[in-house]
């Protein structure tokens, strides 16, 4: 009987892109579950901002460190170092807007649960279609830079409506990144889970980050 290597090629791909998901969607949980831990310590605990600087500064260390180790069990405690401090980063800004609002545990819940909707209606769309979104790859790549660079000004200059832009730009560019990761994974051309789990935590981060900026300035109560 002959056998078809490219159909037996095409599978084992298959089962492989299947099992970077599965290991992806499965740290993902357990670091967004970390996250969510430690930025309750931090709320507990009353820690003051970690200010711009450090946060870029931690940030970028944590995910050289990670991406350096992706192929090893030290990647793991990397990663989970990385989304560890993201979350002792984030309570500040949870206490800041709960204090801050009268309804702010309102704007939370919403910017918590709009983050939720739009990953898992995302992903969903990009596992159900299958659809190739590598195309997205350096205009996503481009547009990040712009917004930071664009987010800097807006924090050195004090500008209010560049800093709503910056959010509203996030939002879309961290939508596409959901979608571009998530085919990355489908099609094969993300095959470390470790990497793929950064990636698509940083787009659920920066994501529900600037729901919140922006339910602040249009839904917050003094």
């Amino acid at each position: 009987m002959k056998v078809d290597v490219s159909t037996v090629q095409s599978e084992a791909g298959i089962l492989e892109s299947n099992k970077v998901l599965r290991n992806t969607y499965l740290l993902l949980s357990m670091t967004l579950l970390f996250s969510a831990v430690t930025a309750g310590i931090a709320m507990f605990l009353n820690v003051p901002s970690f200010g711009p600087i450090l946060t870029l500064v931690g940030y970028m260390a944590l995910l050289f460190l990670t991406t350096k180790f992706r192929n090893s069990a030290a990647g793991l405690l990397c990663i989970f170092a990385f989304t560890g401090f993201m979350g002792l980063t984030l309570g500040p800004i949870l206490n800041l807007y709960l204090h801050a609002f009268a309804n702010g545990q309102q704007l939370v819940m919403t910017a918590l649960g709009g983050t939720g909707v739009i990953f898992l209606g995302l992903s969903a769309y990009a596992l159900t279609t299958r659809k190739d979104f590598s195309f997205m790859g350096g205009f996503l790549m481009v547009g990040i830079l712009v917004a930071f660079l664009a987010g800097i000004g807006a924090l050195l200059f004090s500008i209010p409506a560049l800093s709503l832009a910056v959010s509203a730009m996030f939002i879309l560019l961290m939508s596409g990144m959901i979608l571009f990761e998530t085919s990355n994974i489908i099609h094969g051309g993300e095959t470390n889970y470790i990497m793929a789990t950064i990636s698509l935590y940083v787009s659920i981060y920066n994501l529900f980050v600037s729901l919140l900026q922006i339910l602040g300035i249009f839904g917050g109560d003094d």
